[in-house]
């Protein structure tokens, strides 16, 4: 069970926009993110905020394949959710 309130996430993935990382067949991105809205310089869709807490509840994820029904960009809320940045390896 997760004990990190979703908000302490949240501000870390709001602290590291503009950083490198990558998806899990490592294709380099960056991201910013602009209210509740999260941007992936390689995507032309919106992600929210409401995709990283559905997802979150489920960490760790095998990989994206796993959320792709339930989420907006799958690949990139799996690589920023299981980045050390984000997750400091709690997960």
């Amino acid at each position: 069970m997760l004990t990190t309130p979703f908000e302490d996430i949240w501000n870390r993935i709001i602290s590291h926009q503009g950083e490198i990382f990558h998806t899990k067949s490592r294709l380099e991105f960056t991201y910013r993110i602009e209210g509740n809205r999260f941007y992936s310089s390689r995507a032309d869709w919106i992600i929210t905020k409401t995709d990283f807490i559905k997802a979150y509840k489920f960490v760790p994820i095998d990989g994206p394949g796993v959320i792709s029904s339930d989420v907006m960009g799958p690949s990139y809320v799996w690589a920023v959710l299981h980045d050390k940045r984000i997750s400091l390896g709690i997960w």
